[in-house]
């Protein structure tokens, strides 16, 4: 009976936790001033390796002080990074300090500022930056179609004021569109418990057919079903991904796929998108993405998916090409 009685109350300790973790997972914080102390560690960092070396370092925080580094040589993502050398290091709060370990380097965060040394005792240190997307807060040009300004969520179909001036997600605009030039600005929670597709998820799909992934990808490799990604065809070109609650954006130049008459595609649609600033996707044929209409060649709506995650969006203009 006494075996019993454990064995129980071990299935009940254990669904507990169970339960915690998926709660813990799905806690998600909406602004700096309530994200907590790891919040304030997590970020980007640039400086120096040796006398002259530049680095970039990205810190990823995992929750209850726990934090992932990646240190990228020549400096950050779309910011001198060679494309090949990073290094990655694990990292804990203990003590009130903040110490990161790895194979070849050991260090800290004090003070907004990340250092410490490699194996052959060369120092590195690095300061706190805020990067921002050179097109955040782009003003729609003469004759752009305005469907989002934070006034109001009418040209979206199930669309809603969040915080009482920003846009929800599972929105499809009411407008369709065919070849197009797009300006979009959105920001992901800040979910530090949760990993990988359940971080900030949503997407941006382009005439309801072609999505282009929105995810808090923050210093991870940067595939086709993260942050950039167009899922299944292409990863993007660097993650340009910034930390979460920073707000990014998106520029896209569209061309709608041409069909001969007897419906036969004679040219996909091809896309260029820049993210936060920088090319990731230069002149890049389509396929339907799972869950999008057909490649019909016709116009089509933005739609903006929902996930489950209080992903955010603001300042939404399209302008129409030929």
């Amino acid at each position: 009976m006494k075996t019993r009685h454990l064995l129980v109350a071990v299935a009940i300790l254990a669904t507990t936790a169970l339960s915690t973790n998926a709660q813990n997972a799905k806690t998600s914080f909406l602004d700096a001033k309530s994200a907590g102390p790891d919040f304030a560690v997590q970020g980007e960092y640039v400086g120096t390796i040796g006398k002259q070396r530049k680095l970039g370092i990205q810190v990823i925080a995992l929750g209850k002080g726990n934090f992932d580094a990646v240190l990228y040589a020549g400096g950050l993502p779309g910011a001198g990074w060679d494309g090949k050398t990073k290094t990655k290091l694990k990292g804990a709060t203990s003590g009130g300090k903040v110490t990161f370990k790895g194979r070849n380097f050991t260090g800290g965060v004090v003070g907004g500022t990340f250092s410490g040394t490699a194996d052959d005792d060369v120092a590195f240190s690095a300061k706190k930056v805020i990067r921002k997307s050179p097109t955040l807060g782009a003003k729609p040009p003469e004759g752009a179609v305005v469907l989002f300004d934070g006034t109001t969520a009418e040209h979206f179909q199930g669309g809603k004021l969040e915080a009482g001036k920003l846009l929800n997600v599972g929105v499809r605009s009411k407008q369709k569109f065919g070849s197009f030039t797009l300006h979009l600005e959105f920001r992901t929670p800040f979910m530090p418990y949760a990993r990988g597709q359940a971080r900030g998820n949503s997407g941006m799909y382009l005439q309801d057919q072609y999505e282009c992934q929105v995810l808090d990808s923050f210093g991870l490799a940067g595939l086709d079903n993260e942050c950039g990604g167009i899922y299944k065809v292409a990863r993007p070109k660097v993650n340009m991904c910034l930390p979460p609650l920073s707000w990014q954006t998106y520029d896209v130049n569209f061309t709608t796929a041409k069909l001969d008459k007897a419906g036969k595609i004679v040219s996909p649609a091809v896309t260029t998108i820049r993210h936060n600033g920088v090319v990731i996707h230069e002149k890049l044929s389509l396929k339907v993405t799972a869950g999008g209409g057909q490649n019909s060649g016709k116009a089509g709506s933005l739609f903006l998916q929902n996930h489950g995650d209080p992903v955010r969006f603001r300042n939404i203009w399209v302008v129409e090409t030929k």
